[in-house]
Formats: C-alpha cells, sequence, structure tokens
C-alpha cells in the first residue's frame, strides 16, 4: 500500500536519462527546458547501484536515453551494469555520438536491444529537421551494424506536420534497415515541443489520413514488421493512461538524480521529487510526494472521479492537463463548453462554471481548433550550441526556413539539445 492509501504496484520499467547533453537541435525535443548540467550527472557506480535496486523493486527492463547516451564516455559501463542487474536494456539513441567500436562493445556486454530515431525518410529534411548535417547518413550506418550485430532494432519515426505525410516512406525505410519494429510516434507536445506547438502540431485532416495510413501497412507488412502508432493526445478520443497511470508500472531516473513518474512530470510546479543520492529506489515508489501526488483515483475531481473509465486511463496525463489549464487538476476544463479535453465521455458532461475564480477557464481560441505557423526565436544560448557543433547559425536558420511551410512573419524555431561533448 503507498503512503497515500493507493494500491502499490510494482514497477516495470525504467527509464534512465543519462544525459541531457545531445548533438541534434530537435524542434520536439523531449529534453526539458531546465537541462542538467554535465557536472550534475551521475557516476557510473550510483548508475550501478539504482539498476540494482530497480531489479529487487520488480523492474525487468531499462531504457538507456538522454539527450544521446552516447555522449557519456562510461555508456558501456553503465550498460555493463544494468545487464549485471538481470534488466533488459534498451539503448534509446540519435546514433549521432555512437561510434561503431562503442556499438560492438556494448553487444559484446549484453546489450539487448536499439531504438534509433529518425526524422525522415529523406536524406535532407531529415538532416534539416535534426539540425545536424549528416545525420541521416550515420544513423542508417549505426542502423545497420545493430542488424549485423544481430541486435534487435526499432526504428523510433517522430511525425509532425512537416513529415505526416511521408509514413508510407518511413516504414519502407525501416524495412529496408532492417527493423523488427517501427514506431510511428507523433509528438506529444511538452517541454520544447510545447514552445514549438504552433508550427509542429498536424492538421485533423492530416491525422486522420496518417491513421488509415498505418492500418493499411500494418495488413500489408503483417509478419515482417510490427508498427505501433501513437497519435497526438489533442485529436486522440480519450486521454492516454499515461505511463500506464501515475505511480503505477515505470518511473524515470533524470541526470541528476531525481526520479520521476514520468519524463514532463517536473513541468508541474510544486512536486516535491526524491533523489537516488538521498533516498533508496524502493523508498521513493512508495514514499515520494510526487509519486503519491496523483498514485490512484482519489485526487480526481468530476467529471472522472466517477467515470467508468477511471481505472482505464488513470484521468489522463497530468502533464498535458497543467499545459493546456495551468492545473494539473484543473475543476473546470478548459474549452468553450467547459468540459475535458480530448475525452469522449466528458464531452457530453456538462460543468457549471466556477464563480470569482481567476484561474484559467478557457483555452486559448485556437487550442481545439487549428494551429497556425507563428514565429518563435531560438534562445540565444541554443544558437552558441548548434554552433559549436559545426553547424553554424547562418546555416540552422536557412534549414528551419526550409523545414517549415512559408510564413512572412517566421525566424526560426526553439530547439532542444544541450550542452556538447
Amino acid at each position: 500500500m503507498a503512503e497515500n492509501g493507493a494500491v502499490l504496484y510494482k514497477p516495470l520499467g525504467l527509464l534512465a536519462e543519462l544525459t541531457h547533453r545531445c548533438p541534434l537541435g530537435c524542434p520536439y525535443c523531449s529534453n526539458p527546458l531546465a537541462l542538467d548540467p554535465r557536472g550534475s550527472e551521475l557516476d557510473t557506480q550510483t548508475w550501478a547501484r539504482v539498476f540494482a535496486e530497480a531489479a529487487v523493486l520488480g523492474v525487468l527492463q531499462v531504457h538507456l536515453s538522454g539527450g544521446e547516451p552516447g555522449a557519456r564516455r562510461d555508456l558501456v559501463a553503465i550498460m555493463a551494469g544494468a545487464h549485471a542487474a538481470g534488466l533488459y536494456t534498451n539503448l534509446i539513441t540519435s546514433a549521432v555520438g555512437i561510434a561503431l567500436d562503442t556499438l560492438r562493445r556494448l553487444a559484446e556486454a549484453g546489450l539487448d536491444h536499439v531504438q534509433i530515431s529518425i526524422q525522415d525518410s529523406e536524406r535532407a529534411s531529415a538532416d534539416r529537421i535534426a539540425g545536424y548535417e549528416g545525420a541521416f547518413a550515420r544513423k542508417c550506418a549505426l542502423a545497420a551494424e545493430v542488424v549485423h550485430l544481430k541486435i534487435p532494432l526499432t526504428v523510433n519515426a517522430v511525425m509532425h506536420r512537416a513529415n505526416i505525410d511521408h509514413i508510407e516512406d518511413m516504414v519502407a525505410l525501416a524495412l529496408a534497415l532492417g527493423a523488427s519494429r517501427v514506431e510511428i510516434a507523433h509528438v506529444q507536445y511538452y517541454g520544447w515541443a510545447l514552445k514549438n506547438r504552433a508550427a509542429l502540431m498536424p492538421s485533423a485532416e492530416q491525422v486522420k489520413r496518417a491513421a488509415a495510413t498505418v492500418e493499411e501497412l500494418r495488413h500489408r507488412h503483417h509478419g515482417k514488421i510490427v508498427i505501433d502508432a501513437v497519435v497526438p493526445d489533442y485529436y486522440a478520443r480519450f486521454p492516454k493512461p499515461c505511463v500506464g497511470g501515475w505511480g503505477r508500472r515505470s518511473l524515470n531516473v533524470t541526470p541528476a538524480g531525481k526520479v520521476l513518474p514520468c519524463h514532463a512530470a517536473e513541468s508541474i510546479p510544486g512536486l516535491e521529487f526524491w533523489s537516488v543520492r538521498e533516498h533508496s529506489l524502493a523508498d521513493i515508489w512508495a514514499n515520494s510526494p510526487a509519486f503519491n501526488a496523483f498514485r490512484g483515483t482519489a485526487w480526481m475531481q468530476e467529471p472522472c472521479a466517477n467515470c467508468a473509465r477511471r481505472e482505464i486511463d488513470f484521468g489522463g496525463c497530468r502533464c498535458q492537463a497543467f499545459a493546456l489549464t495551468g492545473d494539473a487538476v484543473p475543476r473546470y476544463w478548459p474549452t468553450s463548453m467547459e468540459t475535458v479535453p480530448n475525452c469522449g465521455i466528458a464531452e457530453r458532461t456538462r460543468l457549471p462554471r466556477r464563480r470569482g475564480s481567476s484561474r484559467l477557464q478557457r483555452a486559448p481560441a485556437d487550442l481545439f481548433m487549428h494551429f497556425e505557423i507563428r514565429p518563435v526565436v531560438v534562445h540565444p544560448t541554443k544558437r552558441a550550441d548548434v554552433s559549436r557543433h559545426g553547424y553554424r547559425a547562418a546555416q540552422f536558420e536557412d534549414a528551419i526556413a526550409r523545414f517549415l511551410p512559408p510564413e512572412p512573419n517566421i525566424r526560426t524555431l526553439e530547439r532542444g539539445g544541450s550542452e556538447k561533448t
């Protein structure tokens, strides 16, 4: 039993964010806006302890991620620690920063699976989106070596307005690379993606067309490759059961050692996150205030509290609720009908307007209707980071101008990424 009275399940998966450093500058980067600096990263021995504690807690698999995990010079040792703990190891990489020799040493140390993100099916477009010249070629080269070493390969295809019509080509590329699985992962709007949402969000018609394409490709390639798909929250009929339910089946350790219920949890102000530097993983899982904040169903407001789906989707994503309303547990939801966004049941549940409240009552006028390209400006430190890595600022701006549809007021997108190796 958890501290808040909810049933305490065993976690199955651990996302280990080894670093926030990354050579790419994707405009939908899942890194938080406030990056953990290199000097604050957990050392090799601490990660080994975390993996051992995770295995005792019940975790079966660990996802070694970032940033770019290849930025860690001790990556092989970290992975070996996870393998020694008896965990299934999955390396989530951009492929830029992982040398072929490093991959071979990872394989020898017991690496079980590799997931490579690819920004588009066309070289020039993929490099522009990633903000790194030559990234596409390096991804394909690493994918070939993964298959040569007989390590299962997943291609992660992040979809948005600029490449959503290339799904068939992305699946064809995954097949050509020898992948056993491809994930058609529409951008989820947190962090950098939220800042750039207006430029990245596809139209409802594009999403509908993409869903039909995925179903046709599943039938066509049945038995050849597994095709998974994640639609944008904004177009889903029901809220997603975020990470299988808050504090229910997974946990995330940041580069500096904070333990989160999900990778975007730090976007919610007021939560207290415990660190593996001061607490055991078991103590954090059972007693951390952040994990117990939305664990179970007692925290829910109407209409979710008595909804028949409350044990299916667990009220949906708290980070998305905060991003849309400014409140992780909004009593009154931000649409013109005062209803819960993205929920087919709540759309039929009309709630009274709250009186005397200064909290956000409605979303911006365009939030649930259309998404126009709007000017957003790259942060000066991001420009410097990209320039230091050899992708000059002038090339950067020119690349983004070509990446986006024509728009007179566009300057550039803000980019993810971080300090470089």
